[in-house]
C-alpha cells in the first residue's frame, strides 16, 4: 500500500492534520528507534539544488530504517532521451518511494507519479512545495500548540511556498492568512480561488493584496522567503525596487510585537529580510529548518505504509 504526495489538493483535512501531528510527535523523545521502514529503499531524485528538503529525507529514510539511493540531475538515462514514464516504470520496481525536486515542470512528478508501485513525494515543482507546507504547520504546531486560530503574515512572493500554505492553513477552523505579495508577483488565481474555497468550509479565511500597508497588524506569525526562488529569474530588470517595500525588517515587526518569524530559507539578508530579524529573538526559522526532517519521517511513513492513525 502507498500514496503519493504530488499536492496537497489531494489530501483531506484528516490526512493534512495526521501528518502535521505525526510530524510533531518525530520530533518528540517517544520515536527514537522507531524504524518502519526497515529493509525498503527510497530514492531521491534532485533536477535543482536543495540543501534542507534532500537532506531532510535523506536522513530521514536512514533513521526509519530504510536505505537510500540518491539521483543528482545528470545521472538518469533522462538525458539520453529515455522518457520520465519509462524511467517511472523501472524505479518503481526497484524503490519503495522516490522523492523528486523538478527542473521547474509539474507534469514530471505526475508522469513518476503514474506507475502503481512506488510512492512519489513532490519535493518542489514550479507551482507547489507540498512538504515545506507541512513542515511550516508542524512548526506552527510545536511552537503554539495549535493551528487553528492563528493570525498568518505571508509577505513576498506568491510562490510555490506561498501556494502551498494557501492549501494547508485554511483547513483549520479560524486561521486568516493574508498573502500581501509584489504588484505582478500574486499568488496564481486558481490556487487563490481553491484557498478561499477552503476558508469558507472552515470558517477561516484567505485574501490577498499588493500593498504591505493594507497587511493587518497583530499577527502570530510573519513569513516570507527568498525573493529570487529557486530556479527562476523575472523578466523585469527592475524587480527590486517592486519587491523592496515587502522585506521583513525591525519596522514591519515593530506591527506585530507578539509574533514569531518563519523563512523557507535560504534567507539573503539584506534583501528578503534584515538580519536582526532572521537573527532576532523572534525566529524560529531554523527551528523550522530542523522540522522539515521531522516532517519528512512522516511523509515517507504515511506514503509508503498507508498510516493514518
Amino acid at each position: 500500500m502507498h500514496s503519493h504526495m504530488t499536492s496537497l489538493r489531494h489530501l483531506s483535512d484528516r490526512d493534512v492534520d495526521y501528518l502535521v501531528r505525526r510530524g510533531a510527535w518525530f520530533a518528540g523523545p517517544e520515536s527514537r528507534g522507531h524504524r518502519p521502514l526497515a529493509d525498503l529503499v527510497v530514492g531521491g531524485f534532485f533536477r535543482a539544488t536543495s540543501t534542507r528538503t534532500r537532506t531532510a529525507f535523506a536522513s530521514a529514510a536512514l533513521r526509519l530504517g530504510a536505505g537510500h539511493v540518491a539521483y543528482g540531475p545528470e545521472d538518469l538515462q533522462l538525458n539520453t532521451g529515455e522518457s520520465m514514464e519509462d524511467t517511472a516504470r523501472v524505479l518503481a520496481r526497484m524503490l519503495d518511494a522516490l522523492v523528486v525536486r523538478t527542473a521547474g515542470d509539474p507534469r514530471e512528478v505526475e508522469a513518476l507519479a503514474g506507475q502503481g508501485r512506488m510512492a512519489v513525494v513532490n519535493a518542489m515543482s514550479a507551482d507547489e512545495h507540498p512538504t515545506q507546507a507541512l513542515a511550516d504547520l508542524t512548526t506552527m504546531w510545536r511552537h503554539f500548540g495549535r493551528i487553528a486560530g492563528l493570525r498568518i503574515l505571508y509577505v513576498g512572493e506568491g510562490n510555490n511556498t506561498a501556494a502551498a500554505l494557501a492549501l494547508a492553513l485554511p483547513r483549520y477552523a479560524g486561521v486568516s492568512l493574508c498573502l500581501a505579495t509584489p504588484p505582478g508577483y500574486g499568488l496564481d488565481a486558481e490556487i487563490l480561488a481553491e484557498a478561499v474555497r477552503l476558508a469558507k468550509e472552515h470558517d477561516a479565511s484567505v485574501w490577498e493584496t499588493h500593498d504591505p500597508a493594507d497587511a493587518p497588524g497583530g499577527v502570530d506569525v510573519v513569513y516570507t522567503t527568498r525573493w529570487q526562488t529557486t530556479g527562476t529569474s523575472k523578466p523585469d530588470p527592475d524587480w527590486r525596487a517592486v519587491f523592496a517595500p515587502f522585506q521583513v525588517n525591525r519596522a514591519l515587526m515593530a506591527r506585530h510585537q507578539e509574533a514569531v518569524f518563519m523563512h523557507d530559507l535560504p534567507a539573503h539578508r539584506g534583501e528578503d529580510v534584515t538580519a536582526e530579524v532572521l537573527d532576532g529573538a523572534a525566529s524560529i526559522a531554523f527551528d523550522q529548518a530542523e522540522n522539515k526532517a521531522h516532517s519528512a519521517k512522516a511523509v515517507l511513513e504515511w506514503c509508503i505504509l498507508g498510516r493514518n492513525e
